[in-house]
C-alpha cells in the first residue's frame, strides 16, 4: 500500500496566473491550480475533503472550488462584510469566519449562521480549530487570543454574547499568527505577535507555559507533530527553531541568534508570513513577502526547493492530499448551500437556496424548547403590555435616546480603531 501523498497548497496576493496552486511536496510537480480572485492571509482552508475555500483579500465573499474541477468558475459565498480570515472544523461540519472584529460560525449542511461572537475589539486576523473540533482559538489586532469551547458557543443563550473559555492578554502588540497542536482539549497553543514574542499556552488550564523573546517581530509560528520543535518566522526573513525540550522548567527565554547558530534558517529576503511542517517533521515549508515559497530540510537547515510566485505569499501549508485531488471523477457528495447572512437564516429575511440539498440534523430534538419565532412573539407581547401601561410620549423619547446612544457607540468604536492603528504604526515603525 502506497504512503499518503503530501502536497503544498499556496496562494499569493497578486493572483495573476491563478488564485491557488497545489504541488507535490517531494517532487515539486504541479498538480492543480485554481483561478479567480486573490486569497488573503490566513484565508485558505479545505472543507470536507471536497472543496477549497479562499477568503478574498479585502472582499466580502469567500471563493469555493470543487477540488477536481480546477477549470470551473468559483462559487461565491457572500458574507456580511470584508473577510479577514477563515478556517473549517476537522469534521467538515462548520465554517468559522472572521469579519472585521466579529467571528461568524456557519453550519455547512444547512448554511445557517449559528452564532455571532463579538469579543474582539479590533479585526480578527487568525482562527484555528483543535484537532478534535471541540475548541477553536481566535487572535486579533487587539493583542488578544481567545480560546472558545464549541459546545458552549452552540448552547449559549441567543440573547447573550458567549464568553470565551480563556482570555490570553499578555501580548502587547497585535497577534500575527497562532498554531494549535494535537490533543484536543489538552492541546498546546502557540501565539505569535508583533511584540517580538511567541507564547505557548495550555488549552486545558489556560496557563502560560513558555514565552520566547526574539530580536525581531514574529509573523508566523508552527510546531511539528511531535511538538519537539517550534518554528517562528521573523519580519527580517529569518526562521528560528526553538527546541521545546531544551528548557525544562523555564517560563521565559530570550532567543539569541548568535548563540544559536544551528537553529536559524536563512534565505528569505523579507518577512516570513506562513510556516508548515511535514508529517514526519523532516521538511519545513515557508512563505514570504519576497514572493517565494521555500522548502527546507529541518536537520541541515538547507533550502531544498524554491518556488517563485507573482506576489507576496499569503498562505502556504502542507496537507495529506484528499482523495478528491487524486481522483479525476470525484465529486462532492453534497453541494454547498447558500450561507445565510443573519442568525437563523430565513427567519431574519434570507431566502433559502433553491436547487440545493439541505440536510437538517437533530430533527427529533426539535420542539423541546420554544422556537425563535415563539420567543420573539413572547418578547413582543411583553413590550406591547409595557407600552400600554406607559405613555406613548415617554416611549418616543426612549427610542430617540437609544438611537443617539447607538450613534455614540459607533463613533467611539471608530475613534478607538483609528487610535489603535495609529499607535501600532508608531510603535512598529523601524528606527531610522
Amino acid at each position: 500500500m502506497a504512503a499518503p501523498m503530501e502536497v503544498a497548497v499556496c496562494t499569493d496576493s497578486a493572483g495573476q496566473l491563478w488564485s491557488c496552486v497545489v504541488w507535490e511536496l517531494h517532487s515539486g510537480a504541479n498538480l492543480l491550480t485554481y483561478r479567480g480572485g486573490q486569497a488573503g492571509p490566513h484565508g485558505l482552508a479545505l472543507l470536507n475533503g471536497g472543496y477549497l475555500l479562499a477568503a478574498q483579500l479585502g472582499k466580502n465573499y469567500i471563493s469555493a472550488w470543487e477540488l477536481q474541477r480546477k477549470d470551473q468558475l468559483q462559487h461565491k459565498i457572500m458574507c456580511p462584510g470584508p473577510v479577514t480570515c477563515l478556517t473549517t472544523s476537522p469534521d467538515g461540519l462548520y465554517v468559522l469566519v472572521g469579519i472585521e472584529e466579529s467571528i461568524h460560525l456557519w453550519e455547512v449542511c444547512t448554511g445557517n449562521l449559528l452564532c455571532l461572537l463579538s469579543r474582539h475589539y479590533q479585526d480578527v486576523v487568525c482562527l484555528r480549530f483543535t484537532d478534535d473540533g471541540s475548541h477553536f482559538i481566535s487572535g486579533g489586532k487587539d493583542c488578544l487570543a481567545l480560546a472558545w469551547s464549541l459546545c458552549s458557543v452552540l448552547q449559549a443563550d441567543p440573547s447573550r454574547i458567549p464568553a470565551p473559555r480563556h482570555v490570553w492578554s499578555q501580548h502587547t502588540l497585535p497577534i500575527t499568527d497562532l498554531h494549535c497542536g494535537l490533543g484536543g482539549a489538552q492541546a498546546r497553543v502557540a501565539t505569535a505577535s508583533l511584540d517580538q514574542t511567541v507564547k505557548l499556552w495550555a488549552l486545558s488550564s489556560g496557563e502560560l507555559l513558555l514565552s520566547v523573546l526574539f530580536d525581531v517581530a514574529v509573523a508566523a509560528v508552527t510546531l511539528d507533530l511531535a511538538e519537539h520543535h517550534m518554528f517562528c518566522g521573523g519580519s527580517d526573513g529569518s526562521i528560528f527553531q526553538v527546541d521545546l525540550c531544551a528548557w525544562p522548567g523555564q517560563q521565559e527565554k530570550n532567543f539569541q541568534p548568535e548563540q544559536e547558530p544551528g537553529k536559524v534558517f536563512r534565505g528569505h529576503r523579507n518577512q516570513v508570513t506562513c510556516l508548515s511542517v511535514s508529517t514526519d517533521g523532516s521538511l519545513l515549508l515557508s512563505g514570504s513577502h519576497d514572493e517565494t515559497v521555500r522548502l527546507w530540510d529541518v536537520q541541515s537547515k538547507q533550502c531544498v526547493r524554491t518556488v517563485t510566485l507573482k506576489g507576496p505569499v499569503t498562505n502556504a501549508f502542507i496537507v495529506l492530499a484528499p482523495v478528491a485531488m487524486l481522483s479525476s471523477d470525484f465529486r462532492p457528495s453534497l453541494p454547498l448551500p447558500h450561507f445565510n447572512k443573519h442568525l437563523l437564516g430565513a427567519e431574519h429575511g434570507d431566502e433559502p437556496h433553491r436547487g440545493a440539498l439541505t440536510l437538517r440534523l437533530g430533527v427529533h430534538r426539535q420542539g423541546s424548547e420554544p422556537s425563535y419565532l415563539e420567543r420573539a412573539e413572547q418578547l413582543q407581547a411583553i413590550m406591547r403590555n409595557a407600552m400600554e401601561k406607559n405613555d406613548l410620549g415617554g416611549q418616543d423619547q426612549l427610542r430617540i435616546r437609544v438611537t443617539e446612544l447607538e450613534g455614540e457607540v459607533c463613533n467611539l468604536r471608530k475613534i478607538n480603531r483609528d487610535l489603535f492603528n495609529f499607535s501600532t504604526r508608531i510603535i512598529t515603525r523601524p528606527p531610522k
